[in-house]
């Protein structure tokens, strides 16, 4: 096929709100990873709370973020995908304009009648509601606005669009920290997601649905919720693998405080745009290279490599240190994520696939929940109180390896049991 004749496909084989969702994917990740990058700083350097406070508030926001994607689907199905996607971005739009000013004045009333913990808690959930909700949207309009043979590659579209998103917010934050000031980055993304709203509201048509489908009431999303969870060879394997995401979102949160002890003059923000340029750059080599290792094995290697990556930090916190532990980090991640997704759709019930792959999530919403407290008392401890910075990322990796050995485990007892382990009956599926 010549490249002209592919442009004439990738023209034609996406409706227009395939394009229009996409765009506001992209400012809307641009608009959560600038602040993402800045926000444990801000709320130790700015509103003076401890490392663990911080930890404890970021693991919540990113828990809510990530969960709520189960249930955002179900409310886009009801309410129709443009209604719901408007309303996102203004929930967005509010929450981060009230991020960047929790210093004003007129939030000081709310501000002196309960303590700054649960008042910054009580602001970090309104933007917390807002990813949830566009995420199931784009995907589902990158389902239903591309043609049958052209799905694949939207989503591979939609998947990059992602990471570019991820990558030009920490760029973005740098830029507007040093010129305007930390309370700016989030006013800024504020902008972002209102244009997004704009744009939604002018030029988002909703795309066409299956008219036999019945949306699901919230109330039965429930109660497919409560049979997934059920299911304990499945939940198992995601509460491992859990593990990973508590190792990952290091870099937001134990790894800028780090460097605001051992290298304050270093760029955090800006250093964070090195993962995502990584799976950007990197995504078809790594997927050429790994195409025929087996799913299960493939997702164990890149727990292995993102653990390891963070021992260069035991070594130094310069940035070329830093650097090279973000890259070795995504090169992790880029091992395991295809893999990742395969893997869970083989594990769900015979026709049940669409329903626990919306579960997908649950370990990026633990892993928030539980490694970002964790980043925020191992900075305490080892940097704050004991003056032995390197230390706390031995922690970081134990918490890695030890997910890697419960993952051997569970694939020789509970996968293998079940006919599903690479070792067993399963193989011949897992590449």
């Amino acid at each position: 096929m010549s490249l002209g004749d592919r442009l004439a496909d990738i023209r034609n084989g996406f409706q227009r709100p395939f394009w229009i969702a996409n765009l506001t994917e992209l400012f809307e990740r641009l608009a959560f990873y600038a602040p993402k990058a800045v926000l444990a700083v801000y709320l130790t350097e700015s509103l003076h709370l401890s490392e663990t406070q911080a930890g404890s508030l970021i693991g919540i926001f990113g828990f809510v973020v990530w969960f709520l994607p189960v249930l955002g689907g179900t409310l886009a199905d009801r309410f129709g995908f443009r209604r719901t996607l408007a309303a996102a971005y203004l929930i967005l739009t509010v929450g981060y304009f009230l991020l960047g000013s929790l210093s004003s004045s007129f939030l000081a009333p709310l501000r002196e009648a309960v303590p700054l913990y649960w008042f910054v808690l009580i602001i970090l959930m309104i933007p917390a509601l807002g990813p949830g909700i566009v995420k199931p949207i784009v995907a589902g309009t990158t389902a239903r606005a591309s043609k049958p043979d052209m799905r694949s590659l939207g989503f591979s579209i939609y998947y990059t669009i992602v990471n570019i998103g991820g990558m030009l917010g920490p760029i973005m934050a740098y830029r507007v920290r040093t010129t305007l000031g930390v309370e700016n980055v989030f006013r800024v993304s504020a902008l972002f997601t209102l244009a997004m709203f704009v744009v939604t509201l002018l030029f988002f048509q909703e795309p066409a649905r299956d008219e036999k489908q019945v949306p699901q009431s919230v109330a039965q999303s429930l109660k497919n919720m409560l049979l997934v969870f059920t299911n304990v060879r499945f939940m198992t394997f995601l509460i491992i693998f859990s593990g990973f995401y508590v190792v990952f979102w290091q870099q937001y949160v134990a790894l800028p405080l780090f460097l605001r002890q051992v290298n304050p003059s270093a760029n955090a923000d800006l250093l964070l745009s090195v993962d995502p340029a990584t799976v950007v750059l990197f995504t078809f080599l790594v997927n050429m290279i790994i195409r025929k290792v087996p799913a299960f094995t493939a997702i164990v290697a890149g727990v292995l490599i993102s653990s390891l990556s963070w021992l260069v930090l035991t070594v130094s916190g310069s940035t070329v240190a830093v650097i090279l532990t973000l890259f070795i980090l995504a090169l992790g991640e880029l091992t395991l994520s295809p893999k990742y997704y395969d893997y869970v759709s083989r594990l769900a019930p015979e026709g049940q696939q669409g329903l626990f792959m919306g579960f997908s999530f649950l370990p990026v919403a633990v892993g928030d929940l539980v490694g970002s407290p964790l980043g925020g008392w191992l900075v305490e401890k080892y940097v704050r109180l004991e003056n032995r910075p390197g230390q706390m990322w031995f922690v970081v990796t134990g918490v890695g390896l030890l997910t890697v050995v419960l993952m051997v485990i569970y694939n020789r007892v509970v996968a293998e049991k079940a006919g599903e382990g690479e070792g067993g009956k399963g193989k011949e599926q897992a590449a």
